[in-house]
């Protein structure tokens, strides 16, 4: 396929021991050590009290990288187009369904059932932003992040408009996470756009190839990679981290890979 390209103007980044995109550029440029620590989930506080109660840990991480991307490159979030990219969305929630209709009465409440929807992090972005433009969920299990970026090159190039992407997932509670184990929470977020700006920090190109997934060459890094799909992204975040000019594969469908080219601005 032939490459889509885009400008990255903000990336953010929350996960274990990666409290924000500083202190992950920090930690992949090898300039400060990786301390292994919980993702801390900041409440979100753009939501109305009401909507912030019913809430779960993916709504809270996809809103936090979402606002902290946004914000980092300026963008007025109400007029935002937005993908977003989640392998298993609301776990806990899954699981709480699972108990309830395990229960004799199996009387599931509204607020259980209108989380379950993969893209209840989509609307309770839209109720926190005010925003209306339009809105994409998918999934593709441990691909996701790299479908989600596909997705978001693709709209930044038909609609020569920015894009942001978020990619967020949580792990599911026992006993689901016996058959899907994800390490803890980990959500990134790039804003694209179509031309070069002022707070752009390099230009992406990506297409689909043969091949496989990089790894990462830094030991205690690498099981963040492969502890949340969203982490499959931390090898393209490295060459943006060290301000490098170079290419990664990430993650796909084999035996197809993401081939993403990363030219500094």
């Amino acid at each position: 396929m032939s490459a889509l390209t885009a400008f990255v103007d903000a990336i953010a980044v929350l996960g274990p021991g990666l409290d924000g995109w500083p202190a992950a550029e920090a930690v992949l440029a090898r300039h400060a050590p990786y301390a292994p620590g919980p993702t801390l989930l900041p409440a979100p506080l753009a939501l109305p009290a009401a909507e912030r109660r019913r809430t779960g840990r993916v709504v809270k991480l996809a809103i936090a990288v979402g606002l902290e991307a946004a914000n980092r490159a300026g963008l007025e979030v109400g007029g935002l187009v937005t993908v977003f990219s989640s392998s298993a969305c609301d776990g806990d929630n899954c699981h709480e369904i699972c108990q309830t209709l395990a229960t004799a009465e199996r009387e599931l409440s509204p607020t259980r059932f209108h989380n379950s929807v993969h893209n209840a992090a989509a609307g309770y972005w839209s109720i926190a932003t005010g925003a209306m433009a339009a809105s994409t969920a998918l999934c593709g299990y441990d691909a996701s992040f790299a479908m989600g970026l596909l997705e978001a090159l693709s709209q930044v190039a038909a609609l020569q408009r920015p894009v942001l992407l978020i990619a967020a997932d949580t792990p599911y509670p026992p006993p689901l996470s016996a058959k899907r184990p994800l390490s803890d929470a980990f959500g990134i977020a790039l804003a694209l756009a179509p031309s070069r700006g002022e707070r752009s920090v390099a230009r992406l190109a990506a297409s689909l190839v043969e091949g496989v997934a990089d790894r990462l060459a830094d030991t205690a890094l690498e099981p963040l990679r492969l502890g949340a799909p969203a982490g499959r992204a931390l090898p393209l975040l490295e060459l943006f981290a060290r301000r490098q000019t170079g290419s990664v594969m990430l993650e796909y469908l084999g035996p197809l890979a993401l081939c993403a080219e990363v030219n500094r601005c």
